[in-house]
């Protein structure tokens, strides 16, 4: 039996890495999908990532759950994205270039919002995932800055994200990113009055 357990967990192991990049394929393309139609079809979904029925069941059982996961899939991306992009820039160009990939993100969550309030709407539905890991990237870029001596002191996460939030307003299907950029430039120039280093 010992035996057995250890060649089906050999047998396990290639699957894994399989199975991450099918799932990963999957909501690609239903990032996609859903941007465009709220109601795509799950087979559609399926069907275009190059997996089977099972393997996308497997992977997310119902509508609410795939929707879900793209959100918070999606918002760690771009909370990740801060800390890289502190490796390769100057604080203050890393906090301005991962402003620009929070506007690609509102855009997207914009473009899925009636797929976002349709799988969290109905009763003992599970609730919109909060947006912790994209506050906690905003703080790591302002502590950065403000370190630097590149952003005015005392500005806390909260008063980014209240600073930022007329992304939300900017209608995605237009010709969203010159008007995402001008309110982005705005911002930063606030920010940067009243820098220790300036």
């Amino acid at each position: 039996m010992p035996e057995g357990g250890r060649v089906q967990q050999k047998k396990e192991a290639p699957l894994r890495s399989d199975a991450q990049r099918n799932r990963e394929r999957i909501l690609e393309v239903a990032l996609a999908e859903l941007t465009c139609s709220a109601d795509a079809p799950l087979s559609a979904i399926a069907k275009k990532a190059g997996v089977g029925q099972g393997t996308f069941y497997r992977n997310f059982p119902n509508r609410e759950a795939l929707v879900l996961e793209i959100y918070r899939y999606e918002m760690q991306q771009v909370a990740d994205t801060a800390a890289q992009l502190l490796r390769t820039r100057a604080p203050d160009e890393a906090l301005r270039e991962w402003m620009d990939r929070l506007a690609q993100f509102a855009m997207a969550k914009a473009g899925m919002a009636e797929a976002i309030r349709k799988a969290t709407s109905a009763p003992g539905s599970p609730a919109k995932p909060g947006h912790e890991p994209v506050t906690a990237a905003a703080a790591l870029l302002l502590d950065a800055n403000e370190s630097a001596g590149t952003i005015r002191p005392g500005v806390t996460p909260d008063d980014f994200i209240l600073a930022i939030a007329g992304l939300w307003q900017i209608d995605p299907h237009g010709d969203w990113q010159p008007r995402a950029a001008r309110l982005l430039d705005l911002v930063m120039d606030g920010l940067r009055t009243g820098a220790r280093g300036r």
